[in-house]
């Protein structure tokens, strides 16, 4: 696919081209992440994760992932 056919949004803070219609739970994939170790706000709303297959991601949307790693 190229790049004519993808959207643009950003992921903390940097620019990402994806393929439209994206779903959130297929970029946390994409970007090899721990789905149970993670906070994810899209457009300043934290999204509840059993609604990440669901939601699909548009040009312009502004995602932010927080990763959870313990400690002490």
């Amino acid at each position: 696919m190229n790049i004519k056919n993808k959207i643009k949004i950003t992921v903390n803070g940097k620019q990402m081209l994806i393929i439209p219609k994206l779903s959130i739970r297929n970029l946390i994939t994409k970007l090899k992440l721990p789905v149970n170790k993670i906070a994810i706000e899209l457009n300043k709303k934290i999204i509840d994760k059993k609604r990440i297959s669901k939601i699909q991601l548009k040009k312009g949307d502004k995602i932010e992932i927080v990763h959870f790693i313990g400690g002490g």
